[in-house]
């Protein structure tokens, strides 16, 4: 692999390739006169955006709006597959660029990844015993959610990753000339069947579907992954402490939502639960069973040639008596491993279906261990069984049930559930009605009592039977899947301390809380809270230390292991009150919630419910881990991979690899800092928190003076975005809005964000933090100067600022402007617009000169090239979009059908284009 002076020049090689492709494909489909149409619009809207012409303005707007089917749709088409082909190019090059680092022998190390980060721990010089307790406190919990936005369907991402496979092929020095004809005509056709596959999905996927599409990601990359992630750490290691044996533990795990997720989603029942669990545990008994298959193979030690552990040898004759028939024995008695093998896959293949089977996955490593230690005393000294070793971690890693399910649902369901169970057996009257200290009176008397409380012969409603069925099933599923497959149950929109309460009293119900009569508590489930809007934010410290404060929850938390976890949304929060109030309340909250759990001695781990885009909270996985407040860091880490992102880091091996590796680099380094006497960890300032809550004042007023002070705001957004065609769009399973309301505080924030996102105003993710900004900076120079220490210094902030830059450079108000047509009323639409192009005015000066940058994303030139590369060619989707939605809202319902199969093609070409849907 040659490396060139201009790092982006393969990158530009390969997106030339596999336009010029597309552009053959194009000719064969539709003819020249395709070709040439969607050449004159690419280099039409390319010119534009260099120099702006009216006259060719009108021109283009003209030829989009003459557009007609079959041809326009093969036209949207055509951009949509280019930006496909786009993104596969690019995750290419980041794979070749790691690789072009690993191959360099001038001691230069890749910033953000494992190496850098165990270089950074060993100048720290930590003592050995310091070492090991910043490995031992290395926690990442990485879950997939419920609601994957993910617009591009399996098939589509199936022919990306062969397309990937052929450009990291090509990239080998040493193809014939006829290796590599074949792999060019290969690329020729995998292209061709991107354009004529159907990138629409013809229903909306069922929960299963969902649960389907996360496994792929474990069986295609994930279950190698994450071994390989601990392997490399390991090896890391080694290599800077030459002679040392650490114990690198368990650090980094993948949950799941996908299944479990009840809030606002009807179709999750306890019974599409079960079977999500179902399904996790076969596809972790398939990827055992491959392994065990190529290790048998491998095993092929004689006892005749080496001399094999008495302990295993014992342990193969009792284990065939007791699990093989004879024909099931490995015939050669003196291959002990591979007969030991026969027993062990014997076993694993009736898990779940009889008592031969394991019981757990516990005994199965039991087994791999005593493997490990016969096969080590005839092995060189200091070489290791690497295969032996990575089945050894991913049984540690996934264990029977792949991943933990979280179970999720509203704190309303559950108050209703207890109200009417409190009212059957004559607790309380109306429950519901109580103060909330009331509340917590009844609650605690009820936990303190070890008799039941549920009449099971009376007659409850179907909903009450139906959240306690959710209690039965958990239960049913830690006798059936291990005490892993479920351990954190979610309450969402937790505004007060008896929304816990509730969750554990009906866990007392199904056997999962106990209270002895000796006074002694079993307590088998995390119960989180889920603090969303910024008011719930406020209120978080004073919840948790309410509940710390009772004895009741501090035996249930002491049989936790004395930890807590807490759920921080970001979505509604910044809904509610705009991304930088948002951010700033949440990051408050995590210091205010952990300095008064550490009064109770509770260890908090906090799990960020980030978005794939930026106005969710989105962003890479490494800045979303070292911009929180590091002293929360030390009890582990836990964020939300949402679907729409799974695709674009988890796809190709490399890429999940390079992903986790930066996560885990920046918790080892953050972590590294934190124990360290040499190096001083810079402190929240007292003037940094001045100046945050000042901007965050002006930017909730303004935010919330548009949002809910506009009474034609809702208007304009329904009107200027593609909210009601995004309805359409088959990408999740579950509803867009709360109580199928048209309410804005039952919106979802994944529509809100999306239709913000496709119409190129990309409001929620920076309106208002201008204001904010410049308000304070406007004080004077050393205000200014604050800011810009504060971005030098301060993770969280330079966080906060390199993400609104990103913010504004994928918005793009010359285009936006387009979908102000969309909104009846002009004075509406053009009044709205106008403030909304001040704010973005107001917000870039001041964001460059926080930075201290004449561009931005300055600071991140490949990112920035890419929204430049991919702006021109995204604006005639959006020319598209815009006059499809007019002619579809003017239209008679037979034409709107065919109108809208377009619309929503450009829905997901802009999503492709942009990397992002919402």
């Amino acid at each position: 692999m040659i490396e060139t002076k201009d790092p982006n020049a393969q990158l530009r090689n390969d997106v030339k390739k596999l336009g010029n492709i597309l552009g053959e494909v194009l000719i064969h489909h539709g003819g020249e006169d395709l070709f040439n149409k969607v050449e004159e619009i690419r280099e039409k809207t390319k010119g534009l955006r260099f120099d702006f012409q009216e006259d060719s303005y009108k021109e283009l707007k003209e030829k989009i709006s003459q557009l007609e089917s079959p041809q326009r749709q093969d036209v949207i088409r055509a951009f949509s597959t280019y930006f496909h082909l786009v993104n596969i190019a690019e995750q290419n090059h980041r794979i070749r660029r790691s690789r072009q680092y690993r191959l360099k022998d001038d001691g230069e190390i890749q910033p953000i990844s494992i190496e850098s980060a165990v270089k950074s721990v060993k100048e720290d010089q930590h003592s050995d015993e310091t070492v090991q307790q910043i490995l031992d406190d290395l926690s990442i919990e990485l879950i997939m959610t419920a609601h994957p936005t993910e617009a591009t369907k399996r098939t589509v991402l199936e022919i990306q990753k062969r397309i990937s496979q052929i450009l990291q092929d090509l990239d080998s020095p040493v193809l014939t000339k006829k290796e590599r004809k074949n792999m060019e005509e290969s690329l020729v056709n995998e292209v061709t069947a991107l354009w004529q596959t159907n990138e629409l999905r013809h229903r909306k996927p069922t929960v299963i579907d969902e649960v389907k599409n996360g496994l792929y990601y474990f069986d295609q990359t994930l279950f190698d992954v994450l071994p390989a992630i601990h392997q490399e750490l390991e090896e890391q290691l080694d290599d800077y402490y030459p002679g040392h044996q650490w114990k690198v533990p368990n650090f980094l795990f993948f949950g799941s939502w996908i299944g479990g997720d009840r809030d606002g989603n009807p179709f999750v029942t306890t019974d599409v639960t079960w079977e999500t669990l179902k399904l996790q545990r076969q596809l972790a008994l398939k990827k055992y069973d491959e392994s065990l298959v190529d290790l048998m193979r491998r095993f092929s030690q004689s006892t005749d040639r080496v001399h094999i552990d008495e302990e295993l040898v014992n342990s193969v004759e009792e284990d065939e008596k007791a699990y093989l028939k004879k024909a099931d024995m490995w015939p050669i008695k003196s291959e002990a491993y591979r007969r030991k093998f026969a027993v062990i896959l014997k076993r694993l293949r009736q898990v779940g279906k009889s008592k031969t089977g394991y019981q757990d996955s516990q005994e199965l490593l039991d087994d791999l261990l005593m493997i490990k230690r016969s096969s080590e005393k005839h092995q060189q000294e200091g070489q290791k069984l690497k295969k032996l070793a990575k089945m050894i971690r991913q049984v540690e890693l996934f264990g029977f049930h792949l991943a933990t399910l979280d179970v999720r649902n509203h704190s309303g369901e559950h108050e209703t559930a207890i109200a009417e169970i409190l009212k059957v057996v004559n607790i309380a009257e109306d429950y519901s009605s109580l103060s909330e200290k009331e509340k917590l009176d009844v609650l605690n008397q009820v936990l303190k009592d070890p008799r039941p409380l549920m009449l099971l012969n009376e007659d409850y409603s179907k909903e009450t039977q139906e959240i306690f069925n959710v209690f039965k099933m958990i239960k049913q599923a830690h006798d059936e899947f291990g005490a892993r497959s479920i351990e954190v149950y979610l309450v969402s929109m937790t505004q007060s301390s008896s929304d816990l309460l509730e969750v554990l009293v009906l866990a007392k119900e199904a056997g999962i809380y106990r209270l002895h009569a000796d006074g002694k508590v079993e307590s088998g489930l995390h119960v989180a809270p889920l603090l969303e809007t910024v008011d719930d934010l406020i209120a978080g410290p004073e919840i948790m230390k309410t509940l710390f404060d009772m004895d009741i929850y501090r035996h249930h938390i002491r049989e936790r292991g004395n930890h807590q976890e807490i759920m921080l949304g970001y979505s509604d929060g910044s809904k509610d009150g705009g991304t930088l109030t948002a951010n700033w309340k949440l990051f408050k909250a995590q210091q205010e919630i952990h300095d008064m759990a550490r009064e109770f001695d509770i260890g908090l781990k906090f799990f960020h419910g980030r978005g794939g885009s930026l106005g969710r909270g989105g962003g890479p996985l490494n800045r979303s881990i070292l911009s929180q407040p590091a002293e929360t860091l030390g009890d582990g880490v836990k964020i939300t991979e949402q679907g729409e992102v799974l695709s674009s880091r988890y796809l190709l091996g490399d890429i999940a690899f390079r992903n986790l590796e930066q996560a885990a680099s920046a918790l080892l380094a953050a972590s590294s800092k934190v124990h360290s006497k040499s190096v001083k960890v810079t402190g929240l300032k007292d003037k940094w928190e001045d100046a945050m809550e000042e901007i965050s004042e002006h930017s909730l007023k303004k935010y919330q003076s548009l949002v809910f002070g506009d009474d034609d705001f809702l208007t304009y957004f329904k009107e200027t975005t593609p909210l009601n065609e995004l309805r359409e769009l088959n990408i999740g399973s579950r509803p867009m809005s709360r109580k199928n309301s048209e309410a804005f505080e039952d919106l979802r924030a994944i529509p809100w964000v999306f239709a913000w996102t496709q119409c190129r105003q990309n409001l929620p993710a920076w309106y208002a933090a201008g204001t904010g900004l410049a308000a304070y900076a406007s004080k004077g120079e050393e205000h200014l100067e604050v800011l810009q220490e504060m971005y030098e210094v301060w993770p969280f902030f330079e966080s906060t600022i390199n993400n609104l830059q990103m913010a504004l450079m994928k918005a793009d108000l010359q285009t936006a402007k387009e979908y102000v047509d969309l909104v009846k009323n002009k004075e509406i639409g053009e009044r709205i617009f106008g403030d909304i192009s001040e704010e973005y005015e107001r917000t870039k000066k001041v964001l460059l000169q926080i930075s201290k940058s004449d561009e931005l994303l300055e600071h991140t030139p490949n990112i920035q090239e890419s929204v430049h590369r991919r702006n021109p060619y995204v604006d005639p989707l959006n020319y598209l979009q815009v006059d499809l939605i007019q002619k579809m809202r003017q239209s008679n319902d037979k034409k709107s059908e065919e109108l809208l199969t377009e619309v929503l093609l450009t829905i997901s070409g802009v999503a492709a284009g942009l990397v992002n849907t919402g």
